[in-house]
Order: structure tokens, then C-alpha cells, then sequence
């Protein structure tokens, strides 16, 4: 298996084309073969403003819209159990530890950062987007070190598809 990537648009801002889901799922490969991940599989909602201001307040107590949120399932794979589901086609069991968890992004605040940095919509949603999958993984920006470890590897991984600065 590889990364999978599932998706979901909850918005009304952006139309999102299957030229930019074909680009999110390059990214996802290439961040994933960059850290070594195998196997996956990464669920991805397009919001509004408002959808991502209620789940930053909710979720981090933060009282204003955002550009992405990272929820990841494990947060400590070593002392989790695998939850295991049955399939319901298949009528088989299997782990849900592929799963790594949920990616949202605001398409309203990805717009207004593109216009703001000049770069494409496209570019801001993947670097959004990239930003999400490390986050995932564990990394963070806590500290000036830790943040460009993570802005170092958003832009090899943007690089790599062609989208650079």
C-alpha cells in the first residue's frame, strides 16, 4: 500500500478542480518518500473561515480563523493499541493504524495568503497542505529550531513537485 489521501469540501469559497487533488496527492507521495512513510493514509477538508475559526476555538481555545489544522490520530503510536474496524464489503478485520489523521484547511485564508505572499492558490494549499502532513508525523514550531526544520522541509518538498518560491 501507499499514501492514500481522502478529501472532503465543506466550502463554498474555492471550486476545487481534480487538478489540485491530483497535485495534493504528488505532495502527499513526495512528503511521505521524503520521511520515509510507507504507508498511510491522510483525510483532508477544504473549510471556510467561519468552519475553521469554530474548530480553532473549540480545539485550541483560539478565538480566530486560521489557515490549517492538524489533528493527528497517534499521537504516541508506541503506547496505542491498533483499533481494528470491520470492513464492511470485504467482511474482514483491519487496523485503522494506517490512518494518520485529519488535515483542514480554510481555502478563504489560503486565498488571502496567496494574494498577500504572490505566489498561486496552488502553492499556498500545498505548502498548507505539506505543513499539515508534518504536523502529523509529530514535528512542530515551538522554537525558532524546530520551525525551520519544518520550513525546510515544506520547501524540498514544494520544490521537488515544482513549486517553489
Amino acid at each position: 500500500m501507499s499514501m492514500k489521501l481522502e478529501w472532503n469540501d465543506d466550502q463554498k469559497v474555492y471550486p476545487i478542480a481534480t487538478s489540485l487533488i491530483e497535485l495534493l496527492e504528488r505532495i502527499l507521495q513526495e512528503a511521505a518518500q521524503m520521511e520515509d512513510v510507507t504507508e498511510g493514509e491522510v483525510a483532508l477538508t477544504f473549510v471556510d473561515d467561519e468552519q475553521i475559526h469554530e474548530l480553532n476555538r473549540e480545539y485550541r481555545g483560539i478565538d480566530r480563523p486560521t489557515d490549517v489544522l492538524s489533528f493527528a490520530l497517534h499521537e504516541s503510536t508506541d503506547e496505542e493499541l491498533d483499533i481494528l474496524y470491520e470492513v464492511e464489503d470485504e467482511g474482514e478485520l483491519e487496523s485503522m493504524s494506517d490512518l494518520l489523521g485529519d488535515i483542514i484547511i480554510s481555502t478563504e485564508r489560503a486565498r488571502a495568503q496567496a494574494d498577500d505572499y504572490g505566489h498561486s492558490l496552488e502553492r499556498e494549499i500545498g505548502f498548507l497542505f505539506v505543513h499539515g502532513f508534518l504536523h502529523l508525523l509529530g514535528y512542530d514550531h515551538q522554537d525558532e529550531a524546530s520551525e525551520r526544520v519544518m520550513m525546510d522541509k515544506q520547501e524540498a518538498v514544494l520544490a521537488r513537485i515544482g513549486l517553489s518560491r
